[in-house]
């Protein structure tokens, strides 16, 4: 017999397999000696009065456990057709092992580094406060995930498979554990070996993959495209290009629109990065200034309507850190990241709101970069108020609600530093009157979270790309030329690592169909 059932586990026997087991015998009315295995299917916390763990359970009952799912394989592809992958973020990626699934061998670009080499550059920005526009937080092996915290979390259930991408990355690595938590994540610590496993699981099975390979210019004739140019000279043809590149390639969105490529200006968000004491949103968040060891650093989701606009709590990194995510100097970004322990002494997430065309009319010459356009000013300015060499313009969120400039400023995790400023300033009157009146809403929500030991640093405005590459719904493939697939976030139809991830293998079944 199989029986499914749901159970709570306080924190301190959540590793107990004993306790757990006879917690269900109990619940079943059965013996636990009975019990032949117990599968978890789901595991959350619920935090709504004392934190408790509530898992999914299936029970197997005198008989054999039944296997959920058989490991995906990969063989070797032939010398027949190529698909060239511009970018290997996680759209890229997973392309290009679902082309190899499907017998045609994938031909990937990356304008950065490897993971390895990646992180040089990284340093140089945190410590120098020098940023290479090819290999940074943004650009190289593994796109901007890769060191962002690896949160799996998506509500594009109905794009795809989401278990399929989860299974992929367990069996490059990843813990098993992504595959029942409520809100998977594997960490940047942990992130770079598997994207280097599913790296050699390409070459393996005769793909290719090519590092600090910019993409310059498409081939295109009699409408068609027919490969790419690389590094100005380089020329590289095959039956089709899916285009992976990001939200933050805007030379690549310049050259498509310079080839008469459709594109579309899209919202996207924009606003600050909120840091607390990691331990003060723990307090709030499990009512209890005692948390248990079994218990991760709080998780938290905020949301509310201001003047018709939508505030939210963007990309939370509980237990992380804040860093530069800027792909040029003169220019700063922030984001969040987390290692798989998450016990940074922080805690931080992005607080954002919906930006519109009604933002950004002053930009409306710019026509379809319009959006992009009030994007990068809204940097260039952080970067004006901050100190130079990514060095972060910073206020209290006290401060912040009141227009104030901070005199000092708390503990930060954001390694170039952070310089008191009127953040406030650096946005429009409109989307900073949203944040701040958000802040209220958030407090009522949350009691505690408008506090003098939180701050705020700006700007985080890289939420999802401000640009659509304008493409049929039904074949995936560009309405401007044949041939060609945009995919991911860069291409504004994905927003995370799984959904990038589901649209890249979408777009290589489109690719492979488009080539007969």
């Amino acid at each position: 017999m199989i029986r499914e059932i749901q159970i709570s586990v306080h924190p301190g026997f959540i590793g107990d397999e004993a306790y757990i087991r006879r917690t269900v015998a109990r619940k079943l009315g059965i013996d636990v000696n009975d019990i032949s295995a117990i599968r978890t299917e789901k595991r959350s916390i619920d935090a709504r009065k004392r934190p408790v763990f509530r898992l999914k359970l299936t029970v197997f009952i005198n008989e054999k456990p039944v296997v959920k799912e058989k490991p995906i394989e990969w063989r070797p592809v032939g010398k027949g057709k190529t698909v060239i992958i511009v970018g290997s973020g996680p759209a890229g990626l997973f392309a290009a092992l679902r082309l190899i699934e499907l017998g045609v061998k994938p031909l990937v670009f990356e304008r950065g580094k490897d993971v390895q080499k990646r992180r040089r550059d990284l340093r140089q920005i945190m410590q120098e406060g020098i940023v290479n526009p090819d290999s940074n937080y943004c650009f190289g092996e593994g796109g901007a995930g890769t060191y962002s915290d690896g949160k799996l979390y998506t509500r594009s259930t109905k794009r795809g498979d989401t278990q399929r991408i989860l299974q992929i990355l367990v069996q490059h690595g990843a813990s098993p554990d992504i595959k029942i938590d409520a809100r998977p994540h594997i960490g940047s610590n942990k992130l770079p070996g598997i994207i280097k496993s599913i790296r050699n699981t390409i070459l393996k099975n005769g793909g290719e993959v090519r590092f600090e390979a910019k993409v310059t210019d498409l081939i295109i004739r009699d409408n068609k495209i027919k490969g790419v140019i690389v590094n100005e000279s380089e020329e590289y043809t095959a039956d089709a290009v899916i285009l992976a590149t990001g939200h933050s390639a805007r030379d690549v969105f310049y050259l498509l629109h310079n080839k008469n490529i459709l594109l579309e200006a899209k919202p996207f968000a924009l606003g600050v990065r909120v840091e607390h004491p990691r331990m003060l949103i723990d307090q709030i968040q499990y009512h209890t200034k005692r948390k248990h060891e079994n218990l991760p650093a709080a998780y938290y989701s905020l949301s509310c309507q201001i003047d018709n606009k939508g505030v939210y709590s963007f990309c939370m990194c509980p237990g992380g850190m804040i860093v530069p995510s800027a792909t040029c100097n003169g220019e700063i970004v922030v984001n969040g990241m987390s290692l798989s322990r998450r016990n940074s002494p922080f805690s931080n997430s992005g607080l954002v709101t919906s930006v519109t065309e009604e933002e950004w009319k002053e930009y409306n010459n710019y026509g379809v970069f319009a959006g992009l356009e009030f994007q990068k000013e809204i940097e260039k300015k952080a970067y004006r108020y901050g100190g130079g060499r990514q060095v972060a313009p910073a206020q209290r969120v006290t401060d912040f609600i009141n227009g104030k400039l901070s005199n000092g400023l708390p503990p930060t995790s954001y390694i170039p530093g952070v310089k008191s400023a009127l953040v406030n300033e650096i946005f429009p009157a409109d989307i900073y009157d949203k944040l701040r009146k958000s802040l209220f809403v958030f407090n009522k929500k949350m009691k505690g979270y408008v506090t003098e030991s939180a701050q705020v640093l700006a700007a985080e405005s890289r939420t999802s790309s401000p640009v659509r590459i304008v493409r049929d719904k039904n074949s995936l493939m560009s309405v401007s030329v044949e041939g060609l697939f945009p995919s991911g976030e860069g291409a504004g139809y994905a927003g995370g690592i799984v959904s990038a991830a589901i649209d890249g293998e979408r777009c290589a079944e489109a690719s492979v169909k488009y080539t007969g």
